[in-house]
């Protein structure tokens, strides 16, 4: 008997435990399943706070002249604002009218947001200071709640901003993830997985750690990315950008100052720009980078590549001369120079000089097309620089496939070929740096939050001319600075300048052709010419009450050359 009344407990209780796992299924299953909304509403009605004090992204540094690192991108620490409707005890229009005084509230929001049934937390305001902080804990407003929050910080405010990139939600609306710039490209270094978790009132109670448990993406290897970038010359070429912009009332006016030799690229801006910590008012024409982005037929600043493939092939000196009518012929079309004029028998030099269209044009039927097909291809004219920041667009040179000897002169002044300010500068950085085709980059090196570090390798540029053709178009170059620009007024006693100006017609989308009173003005130059520190490259788009790029950018060219002369401490050459 015993036996048998041990047996009966014993299925008694397996059908016991049995029955109460099948009602803790079907419990599990309503909550999780049939009831899903419902249970999640109730939750989200004791959410205290979410924590956001533990968003944290990887920093981005400027590198000053001197090797210092300095914040282009960081995490700033603050308070958040929010209330719990059901602790409010005045008017809800008082309550929200109570902060406009120390933080920029839209009480019409505020009203919509506490007045929503069975709320017991709402966000106000995500980016208080201290200060602000101290001020509305002082008021001692019953229902109002002060929360230490991060967020992402710019130092450099618009400092170089269309070339950092900012941060915003993903398209989910959950995480914020680099939508712009360097910011972007380099986000799977910059972001951290860290699953923030709700806080639930009820948890806290039980919690005596104050602390928030998250998780971290298996895999990824966070860091911060040390960036070429020099934060007071990106300033100072913000601030020319900005006064020749205003000064011609130009659409857009930009710039790149790169060092030729390596590709490191030391600023990098165009205007009108943006304050990377409040881009309320901006558009996203704005936010785009159009020095890699856009594509631009840049006119007479090409002619130094026509001269200096013309001078590699051997089928010119800078002693070699050409006899100018004013205008030739080709194809049925009239190719005349800037004002239509000839200047009889001139010299390659003068071609640099006097900037004629018909003596490039000259090259080109006696390097014949195919070679100088070649040559201009070996630029990378129609092809993207590799450079690290998102949507680089490539240059369009489909007109050097033609049959027609008209589309291969207008190519040799930069009209009928289309490319980005940054694919121009690295094929103009060949004639500086002795003939190499480097790769423009913002970013030296990945300092790992783990103690690694990964100094970026680019490869070595392949070269497009040799030696002494770089070194002869660098003198020929030096000649135009020192007696035709300007009239040799601004060149620079002490310091050997290699430059040239571009004026090139904006082409008409609608009706085909070219306006005729739409001109975009161009300007490169490097210093000291032959063995040079900085290549420049400036552009702006229709300034207005000026036709030439000698009047709109000699200028700011010249200011900026100057300040890198100082800053560096270049030594004289001359």
């Amino acid at each position: 008997m015993k036996r048998q009344a041990l047996i009966f407990r014993i299925r008694l209780l397996s059908v016991l435990v049995l029955l109460g796992a099948l009602i803790l299924i079907g419990r599990l299953y309503q909550i999780q399943v049939s009831s899903t909304e419902v249970y999640q509403a109730k939750a989200e009605s004791q959410y205290v706070h979410t924590k956001t004090n533990l968003y944290t992204r990887g920093s981005i540094l400027f590198t000053t002249r001197d090797g210092t690192t300095l914040s282009a991108a960081a995490i700033s620490a603050g308070y958040l604002l929010a209330a719990n409707p059901e602790h409010i005890t005045i008017p809800a229009a008082e309550f929200c009218h109570s902060f406009v005084d120390v933080v920029t509230i839209d009480e019409v929001t505020c009203l919509e947001r506490i007045s929503v049934p069975g709320r017991t937390y709402v966000e106000l305001a995500n980016q208080l200071t201290s200060e602000q902080s101290k001020t509305i804990e002082g008021k001692n407003i019953d229902g109002a709640l002060l929360y230490k929050n991060q967020w992402r910080y710019y130092p450099g405010d618009s400092v170089a901003a269309r070339s950092i990139g900012f941060v915003g939600y993903a398209d989910d609306g959950t995480e914020l993830r680099g939508k712009y710039g360097l910011e972007r490209q380099y986000d799977n270094v910059l972001y951290q997985k860290q699953q923030v978790q709700s806080v639930n009132f009820f948890a806290e109670l039980f919690s005596n750690l104050g602390e928030i448990v998250y998780r971290k993406e298996e895999g990824v290897r966070p860091g911060d990315i040390v960036t070429t970038l020099e934060p007071s010359v990106s300033r100072m070429l913000d601030i020319v950008l900005e006064k020749a912009n205003d000064q011609y009332s130009s659409k857009l006016t930009g710039a790149v100052i790169m060092d030729p030799h390596t590709g490191e690229i030391v600023a990098m801006n165009a205007v009108p720009s943006f304050d990377l910590n409040d881009r309320s008012g901006a558009t996203i024409e704005y936010f785009q980078n159009p020095l890699v982005e856009n594509l631009y037929e840049f006119g007479s600043t090409i002619k130094a590549l026509t001269v200096a493939a013309g001078l590699d092939a051997d089928v010119i000196t800078p002693q070699s001369t050409y006899y100018d009518a004013g205008q030739i012929e080709l194809d049925g079309f009239t190719i005349k120079n800037y004002d239509g004029k000839g200047r009889g028998t001139v010299s390659m030099q003068e071609v640099l000089n006097q900037s004629l269209n018909t003596g490039v044009s000259h090259i080109v039927q006696l390097m014949g097309k195919e070679r100088f097909r070649e040559y201009f291809l070996s630029y990378k004219l129609g092809s993207e620089t590799g450079i690290d920041l998102p949507n680089e667009a490539h240059g369009l040179v489909n007109n050097l496939q033609s049959p027609r000897e008209v589309e291969y002169a207008t190519a040799s002044f930069g009209q009928g070929i289309a490319m980005t300010p940054i694919e121009t500068t690295r094929a103009l950085a060949t004639l500086a740096n002795g003939g190499l085709l480097v790769t423009p980059h913002l970013v030296k090196r990945i300092e790992y939050h783990d103690g690694g570090v990964k100094e970026i390798r680019y490869p070595e540029g392949e070269r497009v001319l040799s030696e002494e053709t770089s070194e002869e178009i660098s003198r020929m170059l030096v000649t135009v600075v020192d007696k035709a620009l300007k009239g040799g007024t601004v060149a620079l006693p002490h310091h050997t300048i290699g430059a040239k100006t571009g004026t090139a017609q904006i082409a008409d989308p609608v009706n085909g052709g070219y306006y005729e009173d739409k001109y975009l003005h161009s300007f490169f130059g490097y210093f000291p010419a032959f063995d040079p520190k900085f290549i420049i490259f400036m552009y702006t788009v229709e300034p207005q009450g000026v036709k030439y790029a000698s009047e709109t950018l000699t200028d700011p060219f010249m200011e900026i050359t100057k300040f890198l002369i100082n800053y560096y401490s270049i030594q004289p050459d001359r």
